[in-house]
């Protein structure tokens, strides 16, 4: 396991990437941020993610955007770090939304890095989101079909840009870059894995310090605790069982993102499954697939806590 540092420790185990809830009219759900906020603290994640992809932050406006982040970290309260998506395609959003994130006092944001910007370029713009955000940095490091940052911009930020605290990388073979950044880091630089979440019991071997999948927290959070507890074969032969709902929800970002919508809805957090515009309607046999796995996901729910649902409907 690569060795660590606490500048690394801020955040260690399941942070989710949070759903945002929407009414039937397509409003947002303020109650079920609320809900949704409390269980999953309970659940005994280390942080949360909010305003990121699978919160479908592109189709919410700027007043939308405060009133979820608001919301989140009004409910959460300090209990853990509550990280604000500032990635954007323009960078006065992205300095709008970290200077957003201080205003609130979220502890940390996370911005993907820009597609093409590299070298002193990429240090302006981050070190520029740095100025005006909050005291922590997270950058996302996103090409699903290659090979993402260099590791020498990667050194290059964290040595020009104090803040740059955390890397979440989501690349092609994702587990050799988690073990070279570490390597390369000693250990001292965050370092987070999302959309390999399938991969989770080999990052967890290369040292990976968190995970941020989105829902099935008290699952997430029982295999983390028992690879850190050193049961590694009941950490795999959990995970394990996750395999068929990984399979379907990992098909495209729409199928996880209403997957997981569905699951909220289920465990009556969330009134609706609604998704705002642009995200891909399921057809009948997905949706039948989705049933099947949502099954699966609170059963297991069922067998760790006792509850496949953390309320009724409408509480």
């Amino acid at each position: 396991m690569a060795p660590t540092s606490s500048g690394a420790d801020f955040m260690r185990g399941i942070v989710p990437s949070m759903n945002t809830p929407f009414l039937a009219d397509g409003s947002i759900d303020v109650d079920g941020i609320v809900r949704t906020a409390e269980v999953v603290v309970q659940a005994g994640v280390a942080g949360m993610l909010v305003l990121a992809v699978a919160g479908e932050t592109g189709s919410l406006d700027a007043a939308e955007k405060r009133l979820v982040a608001s919301t989140f970290l009004r409910q959460v309260a300090g209990r853990v770090p509550v990280v604000i998506g500032c990635s954007s395609a323009q960078h006065d959003d992205r300095l709008a939304l970290a200077a957003m994130a201080r205003e609130l006092g979220a502890p940390a944001m996370l911005c993907q890095a820009p597609e093409g910007l590299r070298g002193e370029t990429l240090v302006a713009q981050m070190a520029g989101l740095a100025a005006v955000g909050p005291p922590i940095l997270i950058v996302q490091d996103l090409e699903f079909g290659g090979p993402g940052l260099p590791l020498a911009d990667i050194l290059l930020l964290r040595q020009r840009v104090p803040a740059f605290r955390g890397l979440k990388i989501e690349t092609a073979l994702p587990g050799p870059k988690y073990s070279a950044v570490l390597e390369a880091t000693g250990g001292g630089l965050h370092v987070s894995g999302g959309w390999a979440a399938a991969q989770m019991i080999e990052a967890l071997h290369r040292g990976v310090h968190a995970f941020i999948p989105t829902a099935m927290d008290a699952i997430y959070v029982e295999i983390f605790r028992r690879f850190a507890a050193g049961e590694l074969a009941a950490a795999r032969e959990l995970h394990a069982l996750l395999t068929p709902v990984l399979a379907f929800s990992n098909q495209h970002l729409d199928v996880s993102i209403r997957f997981f919508k569905h699951l909220r809805m289920r465990e009556g957090l969330f009134q609706t499954a609604v998704c705002r515009p642009g995200v891909a309607a399921l057809d009948a046999h997905q949706m039948h697939e989705l049933e099947v796995n949502i099954g699966r996901v609170l059963d297991l729910q069922r067998a760790l806590t006792g509850a496949a649902s953390f309320c009724e409907p409408g509480c």
